[in-house]
């Protein structure tokens, strides 16, 4: 039999998780409205990149098919620019020569400037390597001083990870060794008296976690600012002119790129007979 006590009970105990369920209710929508951004976006970055892919593609095959013809070209305009100048001897002749032929010729003293990184062809293989973190020459050896084995000795014994007796204790002594053993590979006495002053003041206190529907709020502004972003990047390659080749021959890339090069081999061969020409005539 139920007391009037239980029925209370009871009732108060429904009224609680009607209660609770109806304050889980927003937090619910806000994780349903979370899945649903990160769905969407994962969708818009896979058409971005997508999209990315394939004006990089067409760029590169764009520059090995029509590269050498336009280079051609600018040849023929500087020989020609030339040839015209020395049989005319016009300053305005001239200066458009030497105008043509700056264009394709390599820029001076860009090794000087970029300090060796790299000439008019681009970066030298070092810096290539130095630019994707690959090593480029074997490190120099160094030899610790007195001072920086004593800095060592005595944190590698404050610090040691087998000191700890908790797994989250471990962890924070063991990155804590690893840039201890970094310092001390360098010889870094100041390195390594700024680690005896942070060991010495301690682990940082914990921050306040931020509440479920705050994360949540977060989570949406960052994707929102992500789909920001990459709808900036997606509209920079809209409007690049190899995504404006694409546009007109989506169905078929290829033959528009064999079309221009039939065009430019056409004015390549009339660029050769005027050069020609004009040579005839000194």
């Amino acid at each position: 039999m139920t007391t009037p006590e239980a029925e209370q009970g009871d009732v108060a105990g429904a009224d609680r998780a009607t209660s609770e369920g109806a304050a889980a209710r927003p937090e619910e929508r806000l994780e349903r409205a979370v899945r649903a951004a990160e769905q969407a976006l994962i969708e818009y970055e896979i058409a971005v990149e997508t999209f990315r892919v394939e004006v990089e593609n067409f760029a590169r095959l764009h520059e090995q098919r029509l590269g050498p013809l336009y280079a051609r070209l600018e040849e023929l305009e500087a020989q020609t620019a030339e040839a015209r100048a020395a049989r005319t001897g016009d300053p305005e002749d001239l200066r458009k020569a030497q105008e043509a032929r700056a264009r394709v010729q390599p820029i001076d003293g860009v090794e000087e400037l970029l300090n060796g990184w790299m000439d008019s062809h681009g970066l030298f293989p070092e810096a290539v390597a130095m630019l994707t973190d690959q090593p480029v020459r074997p490190p120099q050896r160094v030899r610790p001083s007195e001072e920086a084995r004593r800095l060592y000795r005595e944190l590698a014994r404050k610090a040691h990870p087998d000191l700890a007796q908790e797994e989250g204790e471990r962890e924070r002594r063991e990155e804590f060794i690893t840039r201890v053993n970094a310092a001390y590979a360098r010889g870094d006495e100041d390195g390594l008296r700024e680690l005896a002053a942070e060991w010495t003041a301690g682990p940082k206190p914990e921050e306040q976690r931020p509440s479920r529907s705050e994360e949540l709020y977060a989570r949406l502004e960052w994707l929102a600012e992500r789909k920001e972003l990459l709808t900036l990047v997606a509209r920079q390659l809209e409007d690049g002119a190899i995504a404006g080749m694409l546009r007109l021959a989506p169905d078929d890339p290829d033959g528009l790129l064999d079309e221009i090069a039939e065009k430019l081999r056409g004015e390549v061969a009339q660029r050769e007979a005027e050069l020609a020409a004009l040579l005839s005539q000194e």
